[in-house]
């Protein structure tokens, strides 16, 4: 089976982390491995691919003449490629070296039509102490409580998640009009609207392998408070909006919701009475200003999304 890995790329700026997102895709276990390149409307980014790129038999190149976004270069990307399954990595990320033999597994053994894995953090500046697991997911990492294991989900993060290529373009890809900041709101959910839409079309969703990993570099500003606490925010905002949207697509955070005061919340206080710490005690009110961050923003969306 045949693998094409689409990295997206706009600025020379993350230009080294993007050297490493791609050498972590031409050094994967699995042998049928096509690396698709993306310039987004940059000409400096685009002539660095050719020159670096351009006589990699396993690399292909496509530069957009315009800055359209991510969503649109995966697309682009995505139209390119030539594999049979179409999988997507953030250029901020480095993919474990079985990552693709774990995904091809799940679509030759499953014949899933979509298969995402595990993001795992890797801090470039340090863990954040205050910073509680089940929130892991406001730095793009997988959060506590994500999934029991090996099954269907709605959607993984867009770091790791892959498609059968002739599904994805069947389906037009990701809706162009969802993601990024507009003035100063910001809509994130490209791929919860693209994976609601595979299983309203073909009774299927995602199918999660916790072994499928990819490791995601969190700068130091994005373990900043203030940062967190807006980025929470967006995120409730954009639930509202992918309720709008979406109607079906909101299931899990009310799922994550339940298991957050129904089972974390209770196992976490029991913990910090028999052994508590200054740490423990940060992440418990943590846990409590990001929820009620989340619920802000979506309140905000309440008044936006009718």
């Amino acid at each position: 089976m045949r693998v094409s890995v689409v990295i997206c790329e706009h600025t020379l700026d993350r230009y080294q982390d993007l050297r490493e997102a791609a050498d972590s895709v031409l050094t994967q276990t699995h042998d049928d491995i096509e690396l698709v390149l993306v310039a987004d409307g940059s000409e400096e980014v685009c002539q660095q691919f050719y020159d670096e790129y351009d006589d990699h038999e396993n690399v292909s190149l496509h530069c957009n003449e315009n800055n359209v976004g991510l969503l649109e270069s995966r697309n682009n990307g995505a139209k390119v490629a030539t594999g049979d399954v179409v999988a997507f990595l953030d250029d901020d990320a480095v993919a474990d070296p079985g990552w693709v033999a774990e995904l091809v597994e799940v679509y030759e053994n499953l014949n899933a039509i979509s298969v995402g894995g595990k993001m795992i953090p890797l801090w470039v500046a340090g863990r954040p102490s205050f910073l509680p697991e089940e929130f892991y997911f406001l730095v793009g990492v997988t959060q506590r409580g994500f999934a029991d294991g090996r099954g269907e989900v709605r959607n993984t993060f867009g770091s790791n998640i892959s498609f059968r290529r002739d599904i994805f373009l069947e389906l037009d890809g990701f809706d162009t009009t969802i993601g990024g900041r507009q003035g100063d709101e910001n809509l994130q959910g490209g791929e919860t609207e693209l994976c609601a839409r595979l299983r309203s079309e073909y009774g299927q969703g995602v199918y999660y392998n916790p072994e499928a990993k990819v490791a995601h570099k969190v700068f130091d500003y994005r373990t900043k408070p203030l940062w967190l606490l807006d980025r929470a925010f967006w995120q409730g905002y954009s639930k509202r909006g992918m309720e709008v949207l979406v109607p079906e697509s909101t299931g899990e955070e009310y799922d994550f919701l339940g298991r957050l005061f129904g089972k974390f919340v209770p196992a976490r206080t029991r913990d910090l009475v028999r052994n508590p710490s200054l740490e423990k005690i940060v992440q418990f009110i943590m846990l409590f200003a990001f929820t009620g961050a989340v619920g802000f923003g979506y309140l905000y969306g309440m008044t936006k999304w009718r």
